[in-house]
């Protein structure tokens, strides 16, 4: 009885596992042909992209340090600071066109760009026999890679990860029958590099990247990409190691590659390193003895180790969060990836396919964002190209900060911190260019960033549109991301000494720059709606103008922030009542004459009224000056601003209206903006205005490829399920009805909380809190909560529902249900 009912168990418990893995998978019938097919790996600074070849194997690889340039050069446009009165001027006169051009005369130099490792190919001779039972598949919630085919009877199979723990890459190849693996193992690069053998069996391809590369959208350069000599501190040095070891094949290893013949099972591990030193000196590490320390350790464990090993670390994220929606609705799992992809665009509904999209989010950032200082770039870790799109840098008027918008809300606050530290770096060289380019204290970044930090006005000293290059506040709006960190944690040590002083530095820029108008107004200038344009005069067509609504909703947010975070740590009373005092002559929102929130601090009309940015909705999403709640009339403003904007755009577009529409609390909406992130998409060009999408590896489209789409979508999601923004757990507040059963576990909410909540028939059933700190906790649902065994709970009637409150312990965990 006993045994029969333990085997019971283990069946249940093994089925329920095969069950959850099906659901977080990715898989193909055919190898990837494009980049955009293949699978992505990653522990946070390694990566590849996995065709999945079956005579020829790429693995296309990254790494997370390895870009153009070194530590940015001080005082690159000395007479900047004297064109700002002249801007001023023309602008309090709407002489935009002047002030365009004179914007242009401070600019600095173009950001650096991030940069391919290169390419391990495996090249396996079956001769004129075809493989057949061919599957690709990228397990996301183990970050395995697997292809397997068979041959003549024998099956093939490759398996690979990238290992946080030992911080080397590993596979595994097998096959079925004995000594039947013969296969060549190669490396090759774009940037410079020399082929050698170390220690008779590991290959080593070092090389050194350009001393600069201009971004892709400059055109008619002679030399656009540009080496220096080994001399120089610019130029990335870095080497990419290879070692096979087999306990029955032969392998030799020539500057041609790593040969091995007559093996059975053989594990090849990679490592790779740059020489980076930090965003302030010279990259001068050796980069091979620091790949060759790597190896060597891997080495001497076994495949069952590392992976065991891998697993533990990178579930302990992943895991922490399990989400599944109408479980009874049959799956699709039995369909490749690509083809579910292809019914869903027609108009398929496959519930688990958007329970995963939201997963692979989470499996993406993880993947890409684990080192100190460098967080996830444009493409994540992710790039093939030596110009790629937008120089796959960090921009920050949308994108680096979309990429984290996820990490607190899903669990993943670890991955927050390498943003952190690029902060940290800005703060020291936006000092500089605060100084140099305006004359202001604090610290100030703009539109493009890199690994060193570059802080100043883009353009290549005026060739860029100002409506990009000069933007000035992303200091501003990445300081939110400081504040978002604490309300999740309550980390108040964190809040004192990392992003208190960070906080403030920003708004003593913002201090400096703000003037007053003719009204009497503080307002910004020049001041952009970034990447937008407005009509003036006859038609004309403006870029740079004076107090948009983004610039005075991030400065207020900034503020907001910075008051409270004072009053928390009962310090700096005097710079607080500054900041009340500045933020009270801030130019107020304003409703244009359409009934929507105005981009401009005038009711202009845009030549491309859809435009793919919402700038001017900063203030309701990420930040929380507008509410559906608390300010209703302002957020019927955003809701005819999205309206008119419409449902179309570029795939991290789509991403941030989702966000912003699940924050109206209208998740119907926000479904159809999630729909359309998964439009499929098999072009990789360039449509700045509409058509983005996904493509078949599920990457977002922008097109081309932007990780922020992804993630955004992610964090759009967690924004359906539940909100916190306004001092109260909002369980539920925009569930879309075709969501009609479900439940997702892990979720924070602000004030560490983590929530788990479920729901059949469109409405909550239960709930479970858990409180991280002891305080009074308040939840907010449509239906009415109850929680067992526990006193003094009030229950309230608002407008959206029934508020809950009730004093919350440290640890303890709390079980809410509906009545």
């Amino acid at each position: 009885m006993y045994r029969f009912c333990f085997l019971s168990l283990f069946l249940f418990v093994l089925n329920f596992n095969q069950i959850f893995a099906q659901k977080q998978k990715l898989w193909y019938k055919k190898p990837a042909t494009e980049w955009t097919e293949a699978l992505p790996i990653g522990n946070g600074r390694l990566g590849a992209m996995v065709y999945g070849g079956i005579k020829e194997e790429l693995l296309q690889l990254n790494e997370a340090t390895l870009w153009s340039g070194g530590p940015v050069k001080e005082n690159v446009n000395p007479t900047a600071y004297t064109y700002l009165p002249q801007v001023r001027e023309a602008l309090f006169k709407e002489d935009f066109a002047a002030a365009r051009k004179l914007a242009q005369q401070m600019q600095g130099v173009y950001s650096e760009s991030y940069l391919p490792l290169g390419d391990l190919k495996i090249k396996q001779d079956f001769g004129n026999s075809e493989a057949s039972a061919y599957t690709r598949e990228l397990n996301i919630e183990r970050a395995v890679a697997t292809t397997s085919f068979t041959v003549d009877g024998v099956k093939y199979k490759r398996e690979i990860f990238s290992s946080a723990p030992d911080q080397v890459m590993v596979m595994r190849i097998s096959a079925s029958k004995p000594q039947m693996l013969n296969f060549l193992v190669s490396t090759q690069t774009q940037l410079r590099a020399k082929a050698s053998v170390l220690s008779a069996d590991i290959l080593s391809l070092k090389g050194r990247a350009p001393a600069h590369v201009d971004p892709n959208y400059v055109k008619n350069t002679k030399d656009p990409i540009r080496y220096g000599t080994d001399q120089d501190c610019a130029g990335m040095p870095f080497d990419l190691l290879a070692r096979a070891v087999s306990k029955d094949g032969k392998i030799t290893v020539d500057t041609s590659g790593i040969t091995v013949s007559g093996a059975t099972e053989v594990l090849v591990y990679i490592a790779a390193a740059t020489g980076f030193n930090g965003f302030n000196h010279c990259p001068d590490l050796n980069p091979t003895d620091l790949a060759r320390k790597k190896l060597d350790a891997a080495t001497q464990k076994t495949w069952s180790v590392l992976l065991n090993a891998h697993l533990k670390d990178f579930q302990n994220y992943f895991n922490r969060v399990f989400f599944e929606l109408n479980p009874h609705e049959q799956s699709k799992t039995n369909l490749p990836t690509d083809e579910r992809l292809e019914a869903y665009t027609k108009g398929a509904t496959d519930p688990e396919l958007e329970a995963m999209y939201f997963q692979y989010g989470r499996y993406l950032l993880i993947s890409s964002s684990r080192v100190t200082g460098v967080p996830a770039n444009l493409q994540g870790i992710w790039n093939k190209e030596m110009r790629p799109p937008w120089s796959s840098n960090y921009t920050t008027n949308i994108n680096v900060q979309m990429n984290y918008w996820l990490a607190e809300s899903c669990n993943l606050s670890e991955m927050h911190t390498p943003l952190f530290g690029l902060i940290k770096n800005l703060s020291v060289t936006g000092a500089k260019i605060s100084s140099s380019f305006y004359q202001t204290k604090g610290w100030v970044t703009h539109h493009n960033s890199d690994i060193w930090a570059l802080a100043n006005p883009v353009g290549n000293l005026g060739a860029g549109d100002p409506k990009w290059a000069n933007w000035p506040v992303g200091g501003d709006w990445l300081s939110r991301h400081l504040w978002e960190h604490y309300e999740f944690t309550q980390d108040k040590a964190f809040l004192a000494t990392t992003a208190y002083p960070l906080m403030k530095g920003a708004a003593e820029f913002t201090l400096g720059w703000l003037i007053p108008d003719q009204t009497g107004h503080l307002v910004t200038a020049p001041s952009f709606s970034p990447e937008n344009d407005f009509f003036y005069g006859n038609k004309k067509v403006g870029q740079v103008s004076v107090a948009t609504t983004m610039d005075i909703g991030i400065i207020r947010d900034l503020f907001d922030n910075l008051i409270a975070a004072s009053k928390i740590l009962n310090t700096d009373k005097a710079f607080r009542d500054t900041l009340v005092a500045t933020k009270a002559k801030l130019l107020p929102f304003q409703i244009g004459s359409k009934g929507q929130l105005q981009e401009w601090n005038k009711d202009y009309e845009s030549p491309d009224p859809h435009h793919r940015h919402v700038s001017h909705l900063y203030a309701l999403y990420p930040a929380n000056q507008i509410s559906a709640i608390n300010t209703p009339e302002l957020a019927d403003a955003a809701k005819k601003t999205l309206q008119l904007r419409g449902d179309d755009g570029t795939g991290w577009s789509l991403a941030w209206k989702v966000n912003l529409w699940a924050r109206l609390l209208d998740g119907d909406h926000a479904y159809q903006l999630y729909r359309n992130l998964f439009r499929i998409t098999r072009q990789n060009g360039t449509n700045y205005s509409g058509g983005g999408g996904i493509y078949p590896n599920m990457f977002d489209a922008h097109p081309p490829f932007q990780i922020d789409g992804n993630f955004g979508g992610t964090s759009g999601v967690a924004e359906m399920l539940l909100q916190s923004q306004d001092e109260y757990i909002y369980l539920l507040p925009a569930l879309p009805k075709v969501w009609a059963a479900g439940k997702i576990t892990g979720l924070v909410a602000r004030g560490a909380y983590t929530v788990d909540v479920n729901w059949a028939g469109g409405k909550l059933t239960t709930a479970t809190i858990t409180s991280k700190k002891t305080g009074m906790c308040k939840v907010l649902s449509a239906q009415k909560l109850q929680i067992k065994n526990i006193g003094q709970i009030k229950t309230t009637k608002v407008a959206k529902g029934y508020m809950l409150q009730f004093k919350a312990t440290a640890g303890r965990i709390y079980t809410l249900s509906a009545l």
